[in-house]
């Protein structure tokens, strides 16, 4: 499961703890993974979850090990993005701080959990990714509304610094790439493990090697 990041847009959140907003929009510019969220891309798997009469889960924060703050009464897309309505729990000590640091702004955004199941690449940008259809596990108030987790230029900025980044450095970097937790653990024995055995300070070719590995997932 991938995790995307945006701003959370709360149209309302009142005292009981129902909020309601956009978690997610539509086209707009390529995020820091050169993704664009289409229109349609959820369509499918809000169906799916009506027909099982399920919802996507409300955690805080993509915590799936805990129970989850409150839950999503209402989703559905419209020609600006991903219109969310919830409850959140005020019974539970979470979900109360969760509440709070909302009304008050604090909490400035809104991750989801999903899986691509189409996309295809912009044919007028090349290393931009049309997502047209995504399989929605779960919609997490956040923090940040900007993704805050490796990326390639993240693994750039240690690279230009003259290092090199660790196994589980790579592999999360690779599994925000889109690559499966395998691939990840398999791509980074293999391929990190020659370059950390090369020249200190020589990442010229790490650079290019850990970008393509990106660009080519994406194709």
């Amino acid at each position: 499961m991938l995790h995307k990041d945006f701003g959370l847009e709360i149209k309302a959140a009142d005292e009981t703890g129902v909020i309601e907003g956009y978690g997610s929009t539509f086209g707009g510019e390529p995020d820091s993974y050169g993704d664009i969220v289409m229109p349609g891309a959820y369509v499918d798997s809000l169906v799916k979850h009506k027909r099982a009469g399920t919802m996507p889960l409300m955690l805080w924060g993509h915590k799936s090990g805990e129970l989850p703050i409150g839950d999503w009464l209402d989703m559905a897309e419209d020609g600006k993005g991903l219109w969310v309505k919830g409850q959140i729990d005020l019974d539970d000590p979470v979900g109360q701080r969760v509440h709070k640091a909302i009304k008050r702004k604090s909490v400035r955004g809104l991750s989801i959990g999903y899986e691509t199941i189409e996309a295809k690449s912009d044919p007028k940008r090349p290393g931009i990714r049309l997502l047209e259809k995504l399989d929605l596990w779960e919609v997490s108030p956040v923090n940040f509304p900007a993704n805050r987790r490796a990326t390639v230029t993240g693994v750039k900025s240690i690279l230009q610094s003259g290092n090199l980044p660790s196994l589980p450095e790579f592999e999360e970097f690779l599994r925000e790439a889109g690559f499966s937790k395998s691939q990840a653990t398999a791509i980074a024995g293999k391929g990190l493990t020659s370059l950390l055995r090369g020249e200190p300070g020589n990442t010229s070719e790490a650079v290019d090697y850990l970008a393509a590995l990106a660009e080519l997932h994406r194709a």
